[in-house]
């Protein structure tokens, strides 16, 4: 068992006499060495409705979240997949046309002397000169064609053929600015949760974290009671180790409760590698009850 910064060892050793009598034996064994707590274990507090509140709460969050990225993903990217709304003016477009429609068709920059020579003939009914180069972005480039609504299948088709991709976007003023709407929404009620679910987050934690603990304790106390029977009469303690010590710290618990478990002579070290023990996937055991209890919850970037 290595040290680990932040560990707490949760241990629990039979009374000698009194409970206080243990405790007052572990501190003289182990003083210089662990920072050693007195541990009264207390009852277990139910945590549905925080853990039914964490869940209703993340996931309102989260939806707004992803709702947002989902809109600012659109903006990225290439061409071909990006939202063309913050691109394309209304000039760019013959709008309110009976008969005409004005198409939005990437080309690879490699193609653009195709994409010059091709367009008009690429299907009939297609507006002569009506090519303009609206935007380049790296190996693509933008261009409005405008043709006869009824000959727009042919055309997307023909495109296809001659690796051009026609943007299925139509120019709608009121959509635009519903969409430009919708975001400045979103990004409102994220900043509105933010602050109300970190303070939730922040009061919360620490009946999570009593929780925890709890738990903790009843697997202590359930374990001493099988190890040291009935009437009660053992003193729980979170000892605290340090990283110059914790070696010297576990050779003294060994030695100051060997006497408890017959199979547990020899060495700490030779105990912890027992191979029956790792064979039925016991990690950490020793004469005395012991759970390692790690409270850094800050994960640290190495």
């Amino acid at each position: 068992m290595a040290y680990v910064p932040g560990d707490l060892w949760l241990i629990s050793a039979p009374g000698e006499k009194t409970a206080q009598e243990t405790w007052d034996t572990l501190n003289r064994t182990t003083a210089g060495l662990s920072n050693n707590y007195k541990f009264n274990i207390p009852d277990l507090k139910q945590i549905t409705q925080i853990d039914n509140d964490l869940k209703t709460k993340a996931t309102t969050y989260n939806n707004l979240k992803n709702s947002l990225a989902s809109i600012d993903r659109k903006a990225t990217g290439s061409l071909i997949t990006k939202d063309l709304s913050d691109i394309v003016k209304a000039e760019d477009f013959v709008l309110n046309s009976e008969y005409l429609q004005t198409l939005m068709v990437v080309v690879p920059k490699a193609l653009a002397k195709d994409w010059n020579a091709k367009y008009e003939t690429l299907a009939d009914m297609v507006v002569p000169g009506s090519s303009r180069l609206i935007t380049t972005d790296g190996d693509q480039m933008l261009f409005s064609v405008t043709l006869f609504k009824k000959v727009i299948e042919e055309y997307k088709t023909h495109c296809r053929e001659n690796k051009f991709v026609v943007r299925d976007f139509v120019y709608d003023e009121e959509s635009l600015k519903a969409g430009r709407t919708e975001r400045d929404k979103l990004v409102q009620e994220k900043q509105k949760q933010y602050a109300p679910l970190v303070r939730w987050l922040k009061i919360n934690f620490g009946e999570i974290f009593i929780a925890f603990v709890h738990i903790k304790a009843l697997r202590v106390f359930v374990e001493s009671v099988l190890r040291y029977g009935l009437p009660v009469n053992f003193q729980a303690a979170i000892v605290e180790p340090t990283k110059s010590t914790y070696k010297k710290l576990k050779a003294e618990l060994h030695k100051l409760y060997v006497h408890l478990d017959a199979s547990a002579g020899g060495p700490v070290d030779t105990f912890e590698d027992s191979p029956a023990l790792m064979s039925l996937g016991v990690h950490d055991y020793y004469p005395y009850v012991f759970f390692k209890m790690n409270i850094d919850f800050v994960e640290t970037k190495r």
